[in-house]
């Protein structure tokens, strides 16, 4: 694979979008978080010729509002859900191992033992771990990818979380888990590797009706509306799945993250993992991150009605993430400490359950009455798995060619190297990223930039700083790309 053939760009989608409309397309996936850009690479990688389209952006909805790990699932272990649990830890194996590296690494997570963790947490946690640690097993992840399990110390614990309280620290648990270098990258570099064999990735492009042999498709941009033919659809449009099929009832929940900055904790070098009050599954997380924040989350509420554009986090769920990350540090940290907040919907397939959080994670795959195929639920982790189940049921179901999956083997593209001087001054983003956003990652607005192509978006007072040379050169550079494709 070469650079140059996974660039995306609006000249590009340009391009696509009239080819689109001229021929019919083996696969035509509506949406396009990481679900559908995974199905998209699954069939492309099959041979299939792949049309993807999204309303907005890329990563616009539940992708880029995760808690950016990859994980092993210990807590469908605690939940007795083996099979959930296994099937995580052999893809979070895969994306480590194969398909990944680049851009995962192994995440620390310490569970301390402090006064507010109960023996019985304690106990239910340091088992967890252990037994997380035979599915790493199990899934062939060798220790320098990540180390196994251990207790520490309290003073090993205080180093590795200084913000840590001291009185009554008796040590902890410390696992490692896999964490992301951004979920929304993760996106944007899955949908790269799909173009990159041969798949149009097309965004702004809203699906309008969508028919088991194609759809018709509105360009946002401009307004004009066009027909486009397939020999299978796939709907992978997360908690807007059951706007196109209504057999299928989505029962959205809300997950909501605070960023803090990493110095009010001390500059962690471990995540924290603090069990919810009661509750031997449940936990917060307190995750650092690359560009000196922290995320802390994760909520899980009921989110019932009009599934909004953007969800928004609420000031009960901001009060509560705060509560429980305060209850294990030295100094409280107070709600004027709290830089911003994201939520996000997850899809998840209504079960009746009495809680979204007893909602099981696993994926749907299911064809509808009209001929199309729906692919929900699930997690980021897994994205890979629902992918390759719902070509495999699509070619199946509309005659395409039986081949098997590629994926679990196929590296995914680097990311274009643009070194250049920060933006503004105190900001790591820079001038390059910005030129190579738009350039090679089909950013079009200052939005894609700042929300999705970086996270600067994720703190109010920093992106109003950058807002208008963003801007400005995003246009400056859609102007040159135009000017040279003429």
């Amino acid at each position: 694979m070469t650079a140059a053939s996974a660039d995306l760009n609006a000249e590009r989608r340009r391009s696509d979008l009239e080819r689109a409309a001229e021929e019919t397309v083996d696969v035509l996936v509506v949406g396009g978080g990481i679900t559908g850009v995974g199905t998209a690479l699954d069939a492309a990688s099959r041979g299939l010729s792949v049309v993807l389209v999204e309303a907005e952006d890329l990563a616009f909805g539940t992708s880029r509002f995760s808690s950016k790990l990859v994980h092993g699932g210990l807590r469908y272990l605690a939940t007795g859900d083996v099979a959930t649990a296994k099937e995580s830890a052999l893809e979070r194996h895969l994306l480590m191992t194969a398909i990944a590296p680049h851009l995962i690494h192994p995440l620390p997570q310490l569970l301390p033992f402090a006064p507010g963790v109960t023996f019985s947490q304690r106990s239910a946690g340091a088992v967890g771990m252990l037994m997380g640690d035979l599915l790493r097993m199990r899934a062939h992840t060798p220790r320098k990818t990540l180390p196994g399990p251990r207790a520490v110390s309290a003073r090993t614990a205080q180093r590795l979380v200084p913000a840590l309280a001291t009185r009554g620290l008796r040590g902890g648990m410390l696992s490692y888990d896999g964490q992301l270098v951004d979920d929304a990258r993760l996106v944007v570099t899955v949908a790269r590797t799909a173009a990159c064999l041969g798949a149009r990735i097309l965004t702004r492009v809203r699906a309008v009706t969508v028919r088991g042999d194609g759809a018709t498709l509105e360009d946002v941009l401009t307004g004009e509306r066009l027909e486009i033919r397939a020999r299978a659809v796939v709907n992978a449009t997360g908690v807007w799945a059951g706007a196109l099929d209504p057999a299928i009832t989505v029962r959205p929940s809300r997950g909501t993250h605070i960023v803090l900055d990493a110095a009010d904790l001390g500059h962690p070098a471990a995540a924290l993992t603090i069990p919810h009050p009661g509750s031997i599954s449940r936990y917060v997380f307190a995750l650092p991150q690359p560009n000196g924040r922290v995320y802390v989350g994760l909520t899980d509420e009921d989110a019932p009605g009009p599934v909004p554009r953007v969800a928004e986090p609420t000031e009960a769920e901001i009060g509560f993430l705060l509560e429980s990350v305060n209850r294990v540090l030295a100094a409280p940290i107070g709600r004027d400490r709290v830089r911003g907040a994201f939520a996000g919907l997850r899809p998840l397939v209504d079960s009746g359950e009495g809680s979204s959080a007893d909602v099981s994670r696993k994926h749907l795959v299911a064809a509808s009455e009209a001929g199309f195929v729906s692919v929900l639920g699930g997690k980021l982790t897994t994205y890979r798995r629902m992918a390759e189940d719902a070509v495999d049921l699509v070619a199946q179901l509309r005659g395409l060619p039986q081949r098997p999956s590629r994926t679990a083997s196929l590296r995914l593209v680097d990311a274009a190297v643009a070194p250049s001087e920060p933006l503004v001054e105190g900001l790591s983003l820079t001038r390059g990223d910005v030129v190579a956003a738009v350039r090679t990652e089909l950013a079009l607005t200052a939005d894609d930039v700042l929300d999705r192509r970086s996270r600067v978006g994720l703190v109010p007072e920093e992106q109003s700083k950058v807002l208008e040379p963003v801007t400005e050169l995003v246009a400056r550079t859609l102007a040159e790309l135009s000017e040279n494709a003429g």
